[in-house]
């Protein structure tokens, strides 16, 4: 049975369900609120579960072609510099798990997606303002007063879902007590300091406070990431201006390395900090959510975006049969997906991943492509593997 599915959020989680869901024979529209595409945003880690659901999405290519390989995973004491583990990537992980490692711009992983689809399949300009749901249909308005009808809608809108407060009623997502800073400068810089080829986390005497660093664009740049507690947030606006020089201030402890890395930035971003608790139940009627819409997380196991791909890949595998009827489709996408999204939203808010050395096999070993999808009966379903 072929469905007309309206995707709402032109993201990674959006592109990639518009893909999967084409192939699974579909008839997919993806709107998107922003008018024109722009080069936004700085930095996409994708670890080896990613890359190998999107080799089979058609960017793995492109993707290995314009992003960095890590080299290994290291974590390192903030204050002594000590190294407290080191996990081999790149052509380790490949062998390993399918793939490696990928470190690339956001809006680099955006392009090759978009490339996937035809002309028609994105529409700029279309925010999404509400949705209702009657008689097996899906009816989606539009912020410019438009309307379109669907057999199915997938909010993919983010952790502000439009799609997500019209399913389930206002929630707002709670602040965390920490502000992250981004920025990048040129791996010129870097001449010097230890492992800059490689993902580094530079551990703190507190959890709220760390460093992250890892190469972009072919090793040309290093990315920095670093998150300092913050007792509230009511700046307006997403991402801000940061002062480095007071980023530099309130890592004066930690060690010279680490330092260096800080130093070598002219200018960074802040932006809050924002969770979820795990969802009961993602789907209603005939509408579902995926990726930051369903299960927001910080960013402390890179697993944000990675966890919206395998999402879309599932959800499209789940789509691919619909003989039985769409409620067990999505019952079966949902009862896969939603213990792994959890433990990892969980595992990453704990902030401890691979602090010292331990088995990421259950993260970057699982396959979204081969994972079981329990068959179902009225809509019910049993958890599979995580």
């Amino acid at each position: 049975m072929k469905l007309s599915i309206g995707i709402c959020g032109g993201g990674v989680g959006g592109l990639c369900a518009a893909i999967a869901l084409r192939k699974a024979g579909h008839a997919v529209e993806v709107f998107e609120k922003a008018r024109a595409i722009n080069r936004v945003g700085a930095d996409i880690n994708l670890t080896p579960n990613a890359v190998f659901a999107l080799d089979q999405l058609g960017v793995g290519e492109y993707l290995r072609h314009s992003a960095a390989r890590p080299s290994f995973r290291i974590s390192r004491d903030g204050i002594s510099g000590e190294e407290t583990s080191r996990l081999p990537m790149s052509s380790a992980a490949e062998e390993k798990y399918g793939a490696p490692q990928l470190t690339i711009h956001r809006a680099d992983l955006l392009d090759a997606l978009r490339d996937q689809l035809p002309d028609g399949v994105l529409q700029l300009g279309k925010a999404a303002a509400g949705l209702d749901l009657h008689n097996g249909h899906a009816t989606l308005g539009f912020a410019d007063g438009g309307e379109r009808d669907f057999d199915l809608v997938v909010g993919a809108d983010g952790i502000h879902s439009v799609i997500r407060t019209a399913l389930w009623g206002e929630d707002q997502p709670r602040y965390t007590g920490m502000v992250s800073y981004r920025g990048t400068f040129p791996s010129t810089k870097s001449a010097g300091l230890p492992d800059t080829d490689a993902f580094t986390k530079w551990w703190g005497e507190i959890p709220e406070k760390q460093i992250v660093t890892f190469p972009l664009t072919q090793g040309k740049e290093i990315f920095v990431f670093a998150t300092l507690p913050q007792e509230d947030w009511s700046e307006e606006g997403w991402t801000l201006p940061g002062d480095v020089d007071d980023l530099r201030r309130s890592y004066a402890n930690f060690h010279e390395d680490a330092r260096k890395l800080i130093d070598a930035l002219d200018e960074v971003t802040r932006s809050a900090l924002h969770v979820r608790d795990p969802m009961p139940q993602w789907a209603k009627g005939r509408a579902t959510l995926l990726g930051d819409a369903a299960h927001p997380m910080v960013p402390f196991m890179a697993q944000g975006a990675c966890m919206a791909i395998e999402d879309a890949v599932v959800l499209g595998r789940a789509l691919d049969d619909t003989s039985d009827d769409l409620d067990a489709a999505l019952a079966r996408y949902e009862t896969e997906r939603k213990p792994r999204t959890a433990r990892v939203q969980e595992s990453s808010l704990a902030n401890d991943w691979l602090k010292k050395a331990g088995n990421a096999d259950w993260v970057y070993g699982y396959d979204a492509w081969t994972t079981p999808l329990t068959k179902t009966q009225n809509g019910s379903s049993h958890e599979t593997r995580i």
